[in-house]
């Protein structure tokens, strides 16, 4: 039985986040592949993690700069080791090189967090985020992570060929791998609530993910007034983990804005709304809020960047808007069409069936997980700037744990 050594950077929240989600689906995959997983992190116990000893996987928290982490490899002697975003890589990848070098080393990136971080500051700045991205130190961090790694996986088409493309990256040290989901049954169709049995919109997000409140905070001044002009006796509801004082300041019962904040079940509220608004201006990666609303039977209206990766050549489930007046007068009609709102609806389930089919995915990560574990030496001698970033990368953060290693132990002693 292979070993998997999985370094989080949160405890897994698959309710709270679609991070989370797809957190657990590697590691119900890896199951699936008859892996010995254990999984640790720096991060605090959160009381909405998923138990994972329930699922057989070890738990353990680790701590930054601390030798006990050498320990901890030679214990567990791992085939794979899984990096959850490219924080993790840069803090112990070294350690892994080190200890383990023949480890397969597996980045997980979520999504490219330099590409949402520079929309975020082109979208304050009103500019194109190209002229952002190539000079961030984060691009600069985040590429020379997924070079050390042996294969990064990347959740969508839009940023493989923005790697492969833009930078250069070879195809081998990329793997696209969306989220893995079940398909649509006939019988599931007809189980979701009917056009007539469902009411008022939705909006969910984490707010500790700052699209997600931009989001909110555009949909409060920009649209649903437009929208609750048409449609006076409509609501709002708006769902999202971890809000903050300035989210729970926008509900008004007049206006129909409610603020629900964290839902108890995300999949009954999403299956009881008659339309999903997601007016999302800036991110990266596939909005697991919308590939729900799609799972659920449940139209939506967002924006490019929105639906970005998620469609291909496929209709989309509703609407894609770029401008408020349009978002709200396809949200609109959304609501109000019956005929439009059924035909949208298969739409998704259309898109969930034909692009994230679970079982072709997984099969495919398979083949190249046995082919990386048998020709290890044949990909690693082909990614010579991976060796050379691993050589520097070593020397500068090998220096920095020690240094901070001894400045502990000091602390200590002076204590």
């Amino acid at each position: 039985m292979p070993n998997l050594l999985v370094i989080g950077c949160v405890w897994p929240e698959p309710n709270s986040s679609a991070a989370g989600s797809r957190m657990l689906q590697l590691l119900q995959f890896f199951l699936a592949e008859n892996y010995k997983i254990t999984f640790v992190t720096t991060a605090a116990r959160s009381a909405f993690a998923v138990d994972l000893e329930k699922m057989n996987i070890a738990t353990e928290v680790i701590k930054m700069n601390h030798p006990s982490f050498d320990d901890l490899l030679k214990k567990i002697q791992p085939n794979l080791v899984l990096f959850d975003r490219f924080m993790t890589e840069e803090q112990f990848g070294w350690r892994v090189d080190e200890t383990c070098p023949e480890a397969i080393k597996i980045l997980d990136t979520e999504d490219l967090h330099f590409l949402r971080k520079t929309r975020t500051e082109a979208f304050k700045k009103n500019i194109p985020a190209e002229e952002l991205y190539f000079d961030a130190d984060i691009t600069k961090r985040e590429i020379a992570s997924i070079y050390r790694c042996d294969l990064s996986l990347i959740i969508s088409e839009v940023e493989v060929k923005l790697l492969q493309n833009e930078f250069k990256i070879d195809e081998n040290l990329l793997h696209y791998l969306p989220f893995l989901l079940e398909p649509i049954s006939e019988e599931e169709k007809l189980s979701f609530p009917a056009f007539k049995m469902r009411k008022d919109f939705i909006s969910i997000g984490n707010f500790l993910h700052e699209p997600n409140w931009n989001a909110v905070l555009y949909l409060k001044e920009e649209i649903w007034p437009l929208i609750k002009q048409e449609l006076p006796e409509a609501k709002l509801n708006i769902y999202g983990a971890y809000p903050s004082q300035k989210v729970w300041n926008l509900h008004n019962e007049k206006e129909g804005f409610l603020v629900k904040g964290r839902a108890e079940n995300l999949w009954e509220v999403m299956q009881n709304a008659k339309v999903c608004l997601a007016p999302i201006q800036f991110g990266a990666g596939l909005k697991g809020k919308l590939i729900q609303a799609m799972q659920c039977g449940t139209p939506s209206v967002t924006t490019s960047i929105g639906a970005e990766g998620v469609p291909g050549e496929f209709n989309w489930n509703g609407f894609i808007e770029n401008q408020p007046k349009d978002f709200a007068q396809k949200a609109v009609e959304l609501y109000s069409e019956e005929n439009l709102w059924k035909n949208s609806v298969e739409n998704g389930f259309e898109i969930i069936n034909s692009r994230f089919n679970k079982e072709e995915f997984q099969q495919e990560l398979s083949e190249k997980l046995s082919d990386l574990l048998q020709n290890i030496s044949f990909y690693r001698k082909k990614n010579f700037i991976g060796k050379m970033l691993q050589h520097h990368q070593h020397r500068s953060t090998y220096f920095m744990s020690k240094f901070i290693e001894e400045k502990e132990k000091n602390k200590k002693t002076a204590g």
